[in-house]
């Protein structure tokens, strides 16, 4: 498949291409290019010009560049702008121009990439879609992603995300959604924002890129709701459990290995199951089913696809760790470590208070800092002491300056051993768990706490659990 001709990138960028060219991807990345791609020598953590000669060859169809890299043969296929970055996003708007399918935006501080994920497994079965790669949301993963987009998909979803103030707008002006939701309104990157009301005013502003007639759906459950009506325009449909929302769950039961979920939605009731454990996961899969219609799907068919969903690496998977294969002794691992806000730590929290430990094991949860909380971070960490679920979890240990604050709080019965950082937990992980526990590890991508995962996954021989309907 053709996705770029050096004609179209030519008429979407401005630019000057030294050789006629095809490429049937896009890349920002030798390590993961294909044969076939366009390379864009973009500059985040390095300058991409550096690797244009090793992207040639390894089969890249052209490179995007700003400057000819010293050394490369002037015959070589470079499409020349006077920005990568700009050019990037002018691939990006030609792109959602000549997209004849829908689109389908997704912000909200928690819950973006999974909200993202059911949508790709529940619409998938009734349209093409193309959705975003990772956590591709922002300023170069929105317009990578549509710069991906196949002009023949049907549905293109676009998770949106934000650090700072202003960053939302442009990217959903440039993706025009059909649909805008905000899966929720909590406090993240409080750092940047005066207040969980401002942060709801910056997640509002995707509904300013929406279509004529387009449709925003909310979460209606939140503080901040009136906020982000107030914004929303005049086609406007709300999830959650509030009496009188369009699709208000009314039931959620947490299994072992998956979600069962009870709604009212469109004047009669749906019952899905969802392939993975946690309250949490029923407002997202809410939020995609009530999309369904504005989309052109059927929503019934949207939500029994669910049980086709699960987490991803990073975000809650479970694994078994064989400590020792002849006796049979384990550690069940839940995998949480690529982010944490106050909310995904609850809701974390609440999926290992669930979970059955085997005869004589233990809930135990090991937390790293949660960061860009503000200047009132200590008392939020202090606080998750007092969450619900903590009073089923057996033994709590931390790392980081911030958890030392929650591991202060904790009681003596529950409270575990503090490090000051992920490293140091890490090394000694292994004295700390006994066969049959089910421990979760959930931190900020940026404390590190993945290295907690790796240690544990050290321990013996790791088995990822069966899918539900593989068992």
């Amino acid at each position: 498949m053709i996705l770029w001709t050096s004609g179209d990138a030519v008429e979407a960028t401005w630019g000057v291409s030294v050789a006629p060219w095809q490429a049937s991807g896009v890349s920002i990345d030798t390590r993961t290019l294909v044969p076939g791609d366009l390379f864009i020598a973009l500059t985040v953590a390095r300058d991409g010009h550096d690797f244009v000669a090793e992207a040639l060859e390894k089969g890249a169809a052209a490179a995007m560049v700003s400057r000819i890299p010293d050394g490369l043969d002037q015959t070589a296929p470079l499409l020349v702008v006077d920005d990568v970055q700009r050019g990037l996003e002018a691939l990006g708007r030609y792109a959602r121009a000549r997209l004849s399918g829908r689109v389908l935006a997704i912000t909200g501080s928690v819950g973006k990439t999974t909200t993202k994920e059911m949508a790709r497994i529940a619409f998938g079965g009734q349209m093409r879609v193309h959705a975003a790669e990772a956590s591709y949301n922002n300023h170069w993963g929105v317009p990578l992603t549509l710069a991906r987009t196949p002009p023949g998909t049907e549905l293109a979803v676009i998770e949106i995300g934000m650090s700072h103030p202003g960053e939302i707008a442009p990217l959903t002006r440039m993706a025009r959604p059909h649909v805008a939701m905000v899966t929720s309104v909590a406090p993240a990157h409080l750092e940047a924002f005066s207040g969980l009301d401002a942060i709801a005013r910056e997640k509002a502003s995707i509904f300013e890129g929406l279509e004529s007639g387009g449709t925003a759906i909310l979460n209606a459950d939140l503080d901040t709701t009136p906020i982000l009506a107030a914004a929303a325009g005049p086609r406007v449909l709300t999830f959650g459990e509030t009496e009188g929302a369009d699709l208000q769950i009314l039931d959620v039961r947490v299994q072992q290995d998956t979600t069962v979920v009870r709604c009212r939605h469109a004047g009669h009731e749906l019952i899905f199951r969802i392939g993975g454990p946690g309250r949490h996961l029923a407002m997202n899969a809410a939020a995609v089913v009530a999309a369904a219609e504005p989309l052109g799907a059927d929503p019934d068919l949207a939500a029994q696809a669910m049980l086709g969903w699960h987490p991803p690496r990073g975000r809650g998977t479970r694994e078994t760790v064989l400590l020792d294969e002849v006796e049979g002794r384990a550690i069940e691992l839940i995998d949480d470590a690529f982010n944490a806000s106050p909310a995904s730590v609850g809701a974390a929290l609440e999926r290992l208070a669930a979970a059955r430990p085997d005869a004589g094991g233990r809930r135990v949860a090991i937390l790293g800092d949660m960061l860009e909380l503000g200047r009132d971070e200590e008392a939020i960490h202090a606080a998750l002491a007092g969450h619900a679920a903590m009073e089923k979890i057996g033994c709590i240990h931390t790392a980081g300056p911030r958890m030392r604050a929650l591991h202060d709080a904790l009681p003596d019965g529950r409270r575990g051993r503090w490090f000051e950082t992920a490293e140091a937990l890490g090394a000694v992980v292994g004295q700390m768990l006994h066969s049959g526990d089910i421990v979760l590890v959930k931190g900020s991508k940026s404390a590190r706490t993945a290295l907690v995962v790796d240690a544990i996954r050290k321990l013996g021989h790791r088995h990822r659990r069966p899918a539900p309907e593989d068992t």
